[in-house]
């Protein structure tokens, strides 16, 4: 596989939320607002890169029996470190990001990568994919919290978008947005755009159900 592709595939080919259906408790829980969102983001993002660039490094000297481990202290070291930098930095969106931040751990994006990539590849590469991936992650999360946001509150970061109702304009905010619920609702739609548009993401059962006609009557 090239290095362009090792970029780019996680991006729509191999997406690890619209393909993969991986991520999705954080894509949940941190979209309400596009600007928790967009710290998530960059937190993942960061500890992808570390995280796969550790163990390509340490890769052929790491028992393999325990390699598991390993791998989530690694994790969780970087988690620790960008949970404190936003506490020092950034202390509202640390606040409302709360123990999402500490849930990297267990995201199951980190330690796939870790363990199908960064384990059998250069550092390079493994950098690479791991930036890819958190992009990717990165791209449908900034999706949800965009409408979300928008939709819900008429803003995005902030700052008025469109119009409302109630200050002499025509939109009306729909709270349904607000809630988590809608984010399953969202990603869901997302999901359908981009299988719609890549039908080669569609899943197809290994073993087709015969039409009725042809079943044997009991």
């Amino acid at each position: 596989m090239s290095l362009q592709r090792v970029v780019l595939d996680p991006f729509v080919n191999n997406n690890p939320v619209t393909l993969q259906v991986l991520g999705v408790c954080s894509a949940l829980a941190v979209t309400r607002t596009l600007l928790p969102a967009l710290i998530m983001s960059i937190a993942v993002i960061a500890v992808l890169a570390y995280a796969n660039v550790s163990v390509s490094l340490i890769r052929h000297i790491m028992p393999r029996s325990i390699r598991i481990i390993i791998e989530v202290t690694l994790i969780a070291s970087a988690v620790i470190v960008v949970d404190e930098v936003l506490k020092a930095y950034a202390p509202e969106v640390s606040r409302i990001l709360s123990v999402f931040v500490g849930l990297i751990i267990t995201n199951c994006i980190v330690l796939g990568r870790t363990e199908s990539f960064a384990m059998s590849n250069a550092v390079g590469p493994s950098l690479l994919d791991g930036i890819g991936n958190g992009v990717g992650y990165s791209l449908v999360l900034v999706f949800v919290a965009s409408c979300r946001e928008l939709l819900g509150t008429g803003a995005l970061l902030g700052y008025p978008v469109l119009l409302l109702a109630a200050d002499g304009g025509w939109y009306v905010p729909n709270l349904l947005m607000t809630l988590p619920a809608s984010a399953f609702f969202v990603i869901a739609l997302l999901i359908w755009l981009v299988r719609s548009w890549r039908p080669a993401q569609v899943e197809v059962p290994e073993h087709p159900v015969a039409p009725a006609e042809f079943q044997e009557t009991a």
